[in-house]
């Protein structure tokens, strides 16, 4: 069985590949598409009242995935559960909040007793600080709170599904981090530390799960149209996904199930902090001056979001 779990495990890209590039497309020539590897699925995502969570939701469905929508505000899941039905799709919602230990626990219990199952997570829910380290010194809670949201709620989330996951041997688990765990970008400090751990955790856990055929995606998302980037004015004219677009790159891990999903450009600083690190901090530190902190992290706009 551990042999076997091992191969399953080695072809997955091939696979995936096989899928998309030979056999869908050999599909649609002939009128009859090829079904999504996400239909019939059970798929719980987090952050799934807003923004790339609720796209993420949708677009699964879409698929003819069996959503599970979870975040903090039931109004909100009640609308996008709403408009999947409509639509044809079938979806539930548990709200919850994943930063308390006992409620997470109560979702896992809940879920598990109504579905039996969870075939695929998707660790979407989140938030980001942007201040740099001079406006940060007495603020220590923004280090707290993304960690607690961005690292140990999705933590907490896969540690108590994955038990059910490997006696299946089934499951695959993705984690919307950020290419900013490439880049190293200034004033990310609080929250690219915590995305890096999460990101971290899940190629360790996948080493530890191998021969269980249960795997982990690490999707290192470039900026994206949000309420997340609202409080910044240095993105308001900046290149960005739509929510939709970032839902589309999501699925396609869900479906393909790689290690990794990052783009050329954080690819490209990666291998320029490997090998020229002091030439990347100077070009970086070149452009943290010339990128000051937002009003809301100075603490003169208080009502935007995000400080």
């Amino acid at each position: 069985m551990t042999t076997l779990g091992g191969m399953t495990s080695l072809l997955t890209t091939p696979a995936a590949l096989v899928r998309r590039h030979l056999l869908a497309p050999a599909a649609a020539l002939v009128g009859q598409p090829l079904p999504s590897p996400l239909a019939g699925k059970i798929v719980l995502v987090t952050g799934a009242s807003s923004g790339v969570g609720e796209a993420t939701a949708k677009a699964v469905a879409a698929r003819g995935g069996i959503v599970i929508a979870v975040a903090r505000r039931q109004e909100h899941l009640d609308r996008v559960v709403a408009e999947i039905e409509q639509d044809g799709g079938i979806a539930f919602s548990v709200a919850c909040d994943l930063t308390d230990s006992a409620a997470t626990d109560a979702l896992v219990e809940r879920v598990l007793a109504e579905h039996g199952h969870v075939d695929m997570l998707v660790n979407n829910a989140g938030r980001s600080i942007r201040r740099s380290l001079e406006l940060s010194h007495d603020r220590m809670h923004d280090f707290e709170r993304t960690m607690a949201i961005n690292y140990f709620a999705p933590v907490r989330l896969t540690m108590a599904l994955l038990p059910s996951m490997r006696e299946r041997r089934r499951g695959h688990v993705v984690n919307v981090v950020t290419w900013g765990v490439q880049l190293k970008a200034p004033k990310f400090a609080a929250y690219i530390a915590s995305k890096a751990a999460l990101d971290t955790f899940a190629r360790i856990a996948g080493r530890e799960t191998w021969f269980d055929n249960v795997t982990f995606t690490n999707v290192r998302l470039s900026l994206v149209r949000t309420d997340m980037i609202v409080a910044t004015e240095a993105y308001r004219h900046a290149p960005a996904k739509t929510a939709e677009e970032a839902a589309e790159v999501v699925v396609r891990a869900l479906e393909d199930r790689p290690l990794t999903v990052g783009s050329m450009v954080s690819n490209v600083g990666e291998l320029c902090n490997i090998i020229a690190p002091r030439l990347t901090d100077f070009a970086m530190a070149a452009m943290n001056q010339r990128m000051p902190d937002s009003r809301a992290a100075r603490g003169t706009d208080r009502e935007a979001l995000g400080g």
